[in-house]
């Protein structure tokens, strides 16, 4: 299979102008063949937190809310991460993923909240593992992805592919983009795809460089830190 990781710059607050963006992303994919494209953290509204918390209405209902049907409708399987509503007042940082004929496949919700998150959502409970293409995935999003027991008990369970849907920002995100990924792939024998922010999001500005490293922490394919694209590597035996 070969996979794809996107980077874009969302519009604030903006779901139907992020997932025509999104949208736009995944038929690139497709058209280079992936069978899988990954997306950033909140990628239908931007880090846009004060916004998230003011306006239940830019939370997605459930899996089959209907804003999300142009990115359904691509013809290659998404995993795209919103403010999804989830029991209780306050909504879940989330990973939705559907198939290439736009079926729901499962959906994580990000376990380890950071700093502000705290205050806006929900944390998730349980680790999100799912089967695609004869391939089992696991996913992780941002901060979930600097507790390398998530990791661990993917590769334990019989994945072979880390989806990490995040923001690192310029200065300090630099280095830990760098430094996390490939080494959840050195330690675990796993390929780790990371798609990411470019330009402004929310308070920071994301650093781009979507990339996709092998097992043993090689880098497979990396994405420039200016513009919006996907970046594509082969899954091999």
């Amino acid at each position: 299979m070969r996979i794809a990781a996107a980077q874009l710059t969302c519009i604030p607050a903006d779901v139907p102008g992020n997932t025509a963006r999104a949208a736009a992303l995944a038929a690139r994919a497709r058209e280079a063949g992936a069978g899988l494209v990954v997306f950033p953290e909140l990628t239908l509204t931007g880090y846009e937190l004060a916004a998230l918390a003011a306006d239940p209405g830019l939370w997605i209902a459930d899996p089959d809310d209907p804003r999300l049907d142009p990115l359904r409708a691509t013809g290659t399987a998404v995993a795209v991460n919103v403010a999804l509503r989830a029991d209780g007042p306050r909504p879940a940082i989330a990973t939705l993923v559907y198939g290439a004929d736009g079926g729901h496949v499962t959906t994580y919700a990000k376990q380890h909240l950071y700093r502000q998150e705290q205050d806006v959502f929900a944390a998730g409970d349980r680790d999100g593992h799912f089967e695609l293409g004869g391939i089992r995935f696991s996913l992780g999003i941002c901060f979930d992805n600097h507790f390398p027991e998530l990791a661990g008990r993917a590769a334990a369970a019989g994945c072979r592919v880390h989806l990490a849907s995040s923001l690192y920002g310029t200065g300090g995100g630099v280095e830990e983009r760098a430094t996390v990924h490939p080494g959840l792939a050195k330690e675990h024998g796993l390929y780790v795809v990371l798609a990411n922010h470019v330009g402004r999001a929310g308070p920071w500005t994301g650093c781009g460089r979507a990339a996709i490293w092998a097992p043993g922490g090689t880098l497979l394919a990396e994405a420039d830190d200016r513009t919006q694209t996907v970046v594509t590597a082969d899954l091999t035996a």
